[in-house]
């Protein structure tokens, strides 16, 4: 049991929610995934218990992914997530705590309204939305208060968050639905394309992981893939290259870096002649795949920095600032203060 009041930051990802506690430090990683039984409505498993389930489930229980592309898709299950995620971090309390929660920078004040009320109903007394570019800045060390420019990319699972950030706000960005979803998406649909075999999402992934680069290597690895052969509708199996998930992330890849470009380009030219200095902040899942940081330097000519932690940067981020609750710099999306007239 814990009487006293611990407020708690919260990483809303797409495809995973780390909970960070005061004083205690990152308490939870799951997968954003809930179970629910579709007959009686009621919520069976949240986190890595619910994501087990996925494609091994009777027809009434439905896994939901309550997250897509970074926001709210659906609000019940997102409320039900955080309740139970909160109550597993701070068990009995007597105070209710404050929630920060980290969104991506292109957010409508629809969505805004949504996550605060979500996180309102889930038990917090506050809640104080952070640009998940923000916190990746913060998480990776980045002093951000002073009038520096510090660029972000940050490649997650259902969004790349792309953001320059100064005097604690951020001064120019760009939020694309191309991350590391769209990266298996790529895959699935290359092995199709050339081996005319269906493979599911979490295949795809898994290949990724174990082999997968942004750029051909002198040797690279194989790896044998199974899926079912469209052709004959039986299982086969084929070798796939680092070469072959090279070629297939070509595209989404472009994509990003596209999106580097335009910010730099909309980037006042004192903040981007900092950010030659300082380099770009790489982080998130996506940045662990081998060459995705030597093309961007290529690209733009700025070195970068991949993060130690890319996982759970904006995690630690977001909870750094919980220091800072009764005084968070402008610039900050914030509208339970605005709500609250305070």
């Amino acid at each position: 049991m814990d009487f006293f009041e611990r407020d708690i930051a919260v990483d809303l990802g797409t495809t995973n929610t780390m909970v960070y506690v005061s004083g205690k430090g990152l308490a939870l990683r799951e997968p954003t995934v809930v179970a629910m039984d579709a007959d009686s409505g009621r919520l069976l498993k949240v986190g890595e218990e619910a994501q087990k389930m996925l494609g091994r489930t009777p027809a009434n229980i439905v896994a939901i992914h309550p997250i897509a592309n970074g926001v709210i898709s659906d609000y019940d299950m997102t409320v039900r997530m955080l309740k139970e995620l909160i109550t597993r971090v701070t068990g009995f309390s007597l105070f209710k705590p404050c929630l920060i929660i980290t969104v991506p920078g292109s957010i409508s004040g629809v969505e805004e309204r949504a996550t605060i009320d979500a996180g309102i109903e889930a038990g917090a007394r506050k809640v104080f939305l952070v640009e998940s570019c923000v916190a990746a800045a913060i998480g990776s060390g980045a002093d951000i208060s002073r009038p520096d420019g510090h660029m972000v990319v940050d490649i997650g699972g259902g969004t790349t968050e792309i953001g320059v950030v100064s005097i604690g706000g951020v001064v120019e960005s760009e939020s694309i639905k191309i991350a590391g979803d769209a990266f298996d998406d790529a895959i699935v649909k290359y092995i199709r394309r050339k081996h005319n075999l269906a493979i599911g999402q979490k295949t795809a992934e898994e290949v990724k992981i174990a082999i997968g680069s942004a750029l051909p290597t002198q040797e690279p690895e194989t790896r044998a893939v199974k899926g079912r052969c469209l052709m004959t509708g039986l299982p086969r199996s084929v070798d796939v290259t680092t070469t072959d998930i090279a070629e297939a992330l070509l595209e989404p890849i472009e994509q990003v870096l596209d999106a580097v470009q335009i910010v730099l380009e909309r980037t006042p030219p004192e903040l981007v002649a900092d950010v030659s200095v300082n380099g770009i902040i790489l982080s998130g899942g996506g940045s662990l795949i081998p060459g995705v940081d030597t093309i961007i330097l290529a690209k733009t000519g700025i070195k970068v920095n991949r993060v130690e932690e890319p996982l759970t940067c904006a995690a630690y981020g977001a909870g750094r600032l919980l220091r800072e609750l009764g005084r968070l710099p402008e610039g900050m999306v914030n509208l339970a203060r605005k709500r609250q007239g305070r």
